[in-house]
């Protein structure tokens, strides 16, 4: 059974009537012939032959039927213009009719399986086109029936003039058809039966056996209508008007009797069985061994141009051959050739249902770029490449990114039809065609209502596959094309679907570990959000249109909504602000119908907002003040619970949360060994104190918003406060203002407030509970405790303390600058305040006591001084050379303030602030005050914040390297510059503090004041002070600290071995080193001196703290202090103190990182044992990495550090003066070799060798005698070798042809036995500038 081919498949017959036909037609109440034959098609089982004479039964084959004037007008009319007539034409039909069809489409139970009207109407009307085409040729006429009747005056003469009528076509019409001749006799024809049988035996004898006498009684008056099928639909011509040409179409009915019917039957039966079918089998047979003779010739001769078949005398069939090629009358300037040869044999043969020729055909004509692609889906099984030929198809005809032109619209479209109707909904619904994806194709990117149409029906299908989230798309690029062409009914149709599929819930079940992971419920589901404001947007325009459409008609414009669903319309356009455009995807940046929001979606959401503001405006001047809004909710939330919050007074604004955290950690760090009183932290506000409600507003649209009449609900009590407008996307904070009166316990419940001074909306504060995990029940299943409010108690103040810095200007402070600020202190509460502390951060440098007199000051220092000193590891007794540190890390404590008597109710006192500046940057300074009324009372705090800027005045920089000198062993430079603009810097004093090496001063003069970028150098010499047990004490506690972390073992709370650090003092006063007994800074110069050493410790501790952080991430800071000193033995300090009299600032600056002396690699041995031990490895990349980042670091820290000790010195600028007359030149030439390890002695081995690269200006040293030395140099030692120089003429001899080979042996070796450590050779530098100077004396 062959395949029913849809009905622009099927043969097409062209008719052109006689006069005295029409005439007799109209007479008899009937509509014009090819009317009446399209009546009986199609015709049931009809039986083919392919050309292997196979039959091919068919269970319906269709025929068109034409009037041979309307086809031969219409090709005369351009192409372009008629797709757009045709076009227009199908919009027009779908606008007129939709609205009944969706009020009664609407009513049906299930509108997803049923076809949908406007449907069936597009395709009806692409299959009514039946013009013929220049790129395909199923629409070029297959047979002309000639048509007279036997009441014309000479019915002979009228076929004869049929006959010899030229058809009016244009060349690239095919003309090679079947022409048949048709006599109708009605009864009362003037001629009788037998005349006519002797008619119909003439023309046949003279035209061939292609004639038929049909004979029909055409009673008069007509016989009632006869119910027929529905003809498809055809475009009107361009002379005739739409509606009166298809009045009798329309009616659906034929005034036939029956027996007038039965023989109309059997002739559309032989027509077709035994004139149509025969012909066509017998050109298929022709045509196609022609084409394989064409073939078969093609590798040796040019293949001809297309010939169409001639007319033949030899009768191959049953019937007379009447294929007829008519002369035809040309069109100028056309150049497009008929369709060819293969192409009709490609077309025949598929309406014969010879589908092996047709598909071989159509195959061959694809590969050759002649079309095929949109016809082999149709006869081919179904498979992927059957994708592939849908795609060229509508590829070739309608390229993606071109405009598409009318025609190629049509084109695809008629395409589509075809698909669609022709294969099964199994097949074209399968994952391997994917059918409603071609339909999608086929619309590409016009806008014209077919296109919409069939977007919508690529969306149903896609309902009926269960591709919801697809469909819904679909269907709303549908509905944006239809509102553009005004078709609203459909419009507003589509979007509706595309709402409900879109808010549908997925079929497929996710696993219960997707909500909990993404803290969701399963029933907070609100639909797909990509095409939601997309889909809303228009809806809620169209609503609002008619509406605004009627006022226009009742009101004359000036009101915009008075009828309609005005509310509908409202909660519309603010639904589809939940899905702001900043949120969605692109795909609802497609909504707007005023801009083009893919070039500026920032305007998406403020259209939306206007069209809402214009709703709602207006349907509260309809219905009033009392318009009924309580259905209508904001889908928007502009407060963030999560961080609003209360704010008592006494809190400070400035400052971060994590700050006072830091604080009241190291406060509870720092009682927690000197009593069990805790810090009340109660957040209870006071009476008659008022406390802010902070509330965080988010804005989450693209536009502007004003929120208007904000209120904040407190137990039903309202307070109110103004609100500004939020801009797009901003995060502000507002502050509410409440004051209770009594005490009592607040629950603040929401924010209230006038959208856009229009909609009333509450937003609740309500926070939700946490997740309920007690029971077996509550662990399976999800629950959360009830939602949670801010609560707040108001109690009647009892103690509170007020502090403020009396000076709260603008502070900017010069880089270790010592800045005297006072703070006041006030008891606001109801009971006496005996003691008060103050918490600053880890990195604060403060200093506090207070100025009640300056006799007494110095005294209160020592008070303090004790206390805080014994904190840092430090003797009160110590003297200003050395002193004792326990060289333990300090976490920093809280400051007692000395108070003279207890804060009374209502009193204040007055407190010194001595600030330290620190680096360059903005800061605050953020105190954390502790205070209790007596012993055993609870504390509570109060918290208090300065800003302030630090500016740098000095740029300092340092370099150490050995020194030449035996006087001492390195040299320590120090430079200064001055980078103020305008200001002159003093510098009065450097102090250097080091636990192993003295330092003092090499030149006498003191450097003048610092100008504006003027310099300083300041050069020291550090000498060494001969013991090492310190340094060895400390490196083997480090030692063992960071074996311990690197085996993971645990990190015993054990201090550090103590140091004695050694203090050196040059000022402009002194330049030598300064002793004294009396305090720690010559008090000649500092009458600061109480908070000197705190702040130099205190710097220490920081610089110390900040590096250990920096450079070893991996080891927990809370175990620094276990596990690293203080000081590093080696290590060298400075403090600069300097002053700006012309602004009366003074201050002192911090130099550390400064390593003296060699060092061994003390961690060496600690390194390998962990490289080489088998440990267990993890199965984490990233445990393993961190374990070896911090081997690496420690490798890198500075104690592990490595120096070769062992230096050269060569004398340097000898002159000896010789008489060369008496011979050679031998001078001794001294070779000083110092160890400067604190700890190790070393091997050395000095070879001096006279092979030396020459110099440029130098003569190469030669030597006599020994040129090899060796010795053993102990810990800090020093020793000298002379060599003989052999210099044979005057002139300036380079000492740098030397190499020095070192060994460093371990100390202190059981039996004497030697044991390198580290093997070290060195030679002279290519800038060594060592030489001696022979002059000749001999000469005058």
């Amino acid at each position: 059974m062959a395949r029913v081919l849809p009905s622009s498949l099927t043969p097409h017959i062209c008719i052109i009537p006689s006069q005295d036909l029409e005439e007799l037609l109209q007479s008899s109440a009937l509509p014009s012939l090819h009317h009446i034959l399209q009546s009986f098609s199609p015709l049931p089982q009809v039986t083919t032959r392919t050309t292997t004479l196979t039959t091919v039964p068919h269970a319906s084959f269709a025929l068109r039927f034409s009037d041979l004037k309307e086809i031969e007008a219409a090709c005369r009319e351009d192409e372009e213009l008629r797709a757009t007539r045709t076009i227009d034409w199908i919009g027009d039909r779908i606008s007129k009719r939709c609205a009944k069809w969706v009020d009664d489409f609407e009513k049906m139970d299930d509108r997803d399986v049923a076809r949908t009207p406007w449907w069936d109407e597009l395709r009806r009307c692409a299959e009514g086109d039946h013009i013929p085409a220049r790129d395909e040729g199923w629409n070029h006429p297959m047979s002309i029936i000639l048509a007279v009747s036997t009441t014309a005056p000479n019915p002979l003469q009228a076929i004869t003039a049929l006959h010899s009528r030229t058809l009016d076509f244009p060349p690239w019409v095919d003309v090679t058809h079947l022409i048949y001749t048709l006599i109708i006799h009605p009864k009362n024809s003037p001629l009788s039966d037998e005349e006519a049988g002797a008619l119909f035996n003439a023309v046949k004898k003279q035209y061939g056996l292609h004639t038929y006498l049909l004979s029909l009684e055409l009673p008069s008056p007509p016989p009632p209508p006869v119910s027929i099928p529905a003809l498809v639909p055809r475009l009107p011509p361009l002379t005739i008007s739409n509606g009166p040409a298809d009045a009798t179409i329309l009616l659906n009915t034929l005034r036939m009797c029956e027996q007038d019917i039965q023989q109309t039957a059997r002739f559309a039966r032989e027509f077709v069985t035994m004139n149509l079918v025969p012909w066509m089998e017998k050109c298929v047979i022709e045509w196609n061994e022609t084409v394989s003779i064409n073939k078969s010739f093609s590798y040796t001769h040019s293949v001809p141009s297309p010939v169409f078949l001639e007319p033949k005398t030899t009768v191959t069939l049953v019937f007379i051959d009447a294929t007829y090629t008519a002369p035809q009358s040309s069109v100028s300037g056309s150049t497009v050739p008929p369709p060819s040869q293969q192409r009709r044999l490609a077309e025949f043969a598929t309406i014969l249902g010879d589908f092996k020729l047709a598909v071989a055909v159509w195959e061959s004509l694809r590969k050759e770029g002649k079309g095929g692609s949109d016809i082999l889906p149709l006869l081919i099984a179904p498979s992927p490449a059957v994708q592939l030929h849908v795609s060229h198809a509508l590829n070739t005809i309608h390229p993606q990114s071109a405009e598409l032109h009318s025609h190629a619209q049509l084109r695809a479209l008629l395409y589509a039809v075809r698909w669609e109707s022709t294969l099964t909904i199994g097949d074209f619904l399968s994952d391997t065609l994917e059918g409603e994806r071609w339909l999608v194709w086929a619309a590409g990117n016009a806008e014209e209502p077919p296109a919409a149409l069939l977007l919508a029906h690529a969306a149903l299908l896609g309902v009926r596959k269960n591709t919801k989230r697809r469909a819904a798309l679909w269907y709303f690029l549908a509905a944006n094309r239809l509102e553009k062409c005004g078709i609203k009914p459909l419009t507003i149709y589509f979007l509706r679907r595309a709402h409900e599929l879109s808010i549908s819930r997925p079929d497929k079940l996710l696993s219960p570990s997707f909500w909990i992971s993404e803290n969701k419920q399963p029933s907070d589901f609100e639909g797909f959000d990509a095409v939601m404001s997309g889909i809303e947007h228009p809806l809620g325009k169209c609503l609002s249109t008619i509406i605004s459409f009627l006022d226009m008609v009742y009101l004359l414009g000036r009101l915009l909504y008075t009828t309609g669903d005005v509310a509908g319309a409202v909660r519309h356009l603010l639904g589809l602000l939940r899905w702001s455009s900043a949120s969605s995807s692109p795909l609802a940046r497609l909504s707007s119908h005023t801009m083009d929001i893919t070039k500026d979606p920032s305007d998406s959401d403020k259209v939306f907002l206007e069209d809402f503001q214009v709703a709602i405006s207006h349907l509260k001047s309809i219905s009033g003040e009392q318009a009924r809004l309580e259905d209508v909710k904001l889908p928007l939330r502009f407060v963030v619970p999560s961080q609003t919050c209360v704010r008592l007074a006494r809190d400070s604004v400035e400052g971060e949360q994590c700050e006072w955290e830091t604080r009241e950690e190291i406060w509870s760090s720092f009682w927690r060994h000197r009593g069990k009183e805790k810090l009340e932290r109660s957040g209870n506000a006071a009476v008659e104190e008022p406390f802010r409600v902070d509330i965080t507003l988010r804005n989450p649209l693209d536009t502007e918003v004003t929120l208007a009449n904000p209120t904040v609900i407190v137990e039903s009590s309202w307070y109110q406060s103004f609100l500004p407008a939020l801009a797009d996307h901003n995060v502000n904070k507002i502050s509410i203002a409440v004051k209770a009166s009594k005490p009592a316990s607040l629950v603040i419940t929401g924010v209230a407030y006038d959208f856009l001074g229009l909609l009333p909306t509450v937003e609740s504060l309500a926070r939700r509970g946490r997740r309920l995990q007690d029971t077996p029940q509550q662990r399976q299943t999800i629950t959360y405790a009830p939602d949670e409010f801010l609560k707040l108690n108001v109690e009647e103040a009892s103690q509170e303390l007020a502090v403020t810095f009396m000076d709260d200007g603008p502070l900017v402070l010069v880089e270790g600058e010592c800045k005297r600020m006072k703070l006041w202190m006030s008891n606001t509460g109801s009971r006496d305040i005996g003691e008060v502390w103050v918490v600053p951060g880890p990195e604060d440098e403060i200093w506090i006591g207070p100025l009640d007199s300056e006799e007494g000051m110095f005294d209160c220092w020592l008070i303090a001084f004790e206390g805080a000193y014994a904190e840092l590891g430090l003797a009160t007794s110590m003297s200003w050379k050395t002193w004792q540190s326990d060289n333990k890390i300090v976490q920093p404590t809280p400051y007692s303030i000395p108070l003279a008597e207890k804060l009374v109710v209502a009193g204040s006192t007055e407190v010194t602030v001595v600030l330290h500046a620190g680096r360059k940057r903005k800061q605050d300074l953020s105190l954390l005050f502790i205070y209790r009324e007596a012993q055993g009372s609870p504390f509570h705090c109060t918290r208090v914040t300065r800003s302030y800027e630090v500016v740098q005045c000095l740029q300092i920089s340092t370099a150490s390297h050995p020194s030449p000198s035996p006087d001492h062993s390195f040299s320590l430079r120090l430079d200064l510059t001055n980078i103020l603009s305008s200001s002159v810097v003093e510098i009065d004093q450097v102090t250097t503090i080091s636990a192993s090496w003295s330092c003092f001063p090499l030149a006498k003069a003191w450097p003048e004041p610092l100008r504006p970028s003027q310099s300083a150098r300041i050069s020291f010499g550090a000498t060494s002070a001969g013991d090492c047990t310190s340094v060895n004490a400390v490196s083997a506690f480090v030692s063992r600290k960071l074996c311990n972390v690197l085996y993971g073992q645990t990190i015993a709370p054990d201090d550090p071995p103590p140091v004695e650090l050694l203090c050196g003092h040059a000022s402009q006063v002194q330049i030598s080193l300064a002793f004294s007994n009396s305090s720690l800074i010559s008090p000649q110069t500092f009458t600061y001196e109480p908070f000197v050493a705190h702040f130099i410790m205190n710097a220490r501790r920081i610089a110390v703290s900040r590096s250990l952080a920096q450079s070893h991430p991996r080891i927990p800071t809370s175990s620094h202090p276990s596990i690293f000193p203080l000081y590093n033995p080696l290590s060298v300090d400075l403090v600069v103190f300097w002053k700006i009299p012309s602004e009366q600032r003074s201050g002192h600056m911090f130099v550390s990182d400064i390593t003296l002396g060699a060092s061994h690699a003390a961690l060496r041995e600690v390194l390998e044992g962990v490289e080489s031990a088998k440990v267990k490895r993890s199965m984490y990349a990233e445990t393993q990495r961190e374990k070896v980042e911090m081997l690496q670091a420690i490798r890198d820290s500075e104690w592990n550090a490595e120096m070769n000790p062992v230096v050269v010195i060569v004398k340097d600028g000898l002159v000896i003066e010789h008489d060369f007359s008496q011979g050679v030149c031998m001078a001794p030439v001294e070779f000083t070799i110092r160890n400067h390890s604190l700890s190790h002695p070393s091997r050395f081995v000095l070879r001096l060798d006279h092979r030396q690269q020459p110099s440029l200006h130098h003569f190469p040293a030669p030597y006599c005698g020994r040129t090899t030395f060796r010795g053993l140099l102990g810990p800090l030692r020093t020793t000298s070798v002379v060599a003989q120089l052999f210099a044979t003429r005057p002139g300036t001899y380079a000492l740098s042809g030397w190499r020095l080979e070192t060994e460093v042996g371990e100390p202190n070796m059981e039996g004497g036995s030697w044991q390198v450590r580290h093997r070290y050779e060195q030679r002279a530098t290519t800038d060594e500038s060592s030489s001696v100077v022979v002059s000749d004396i001999s000469r005058p």
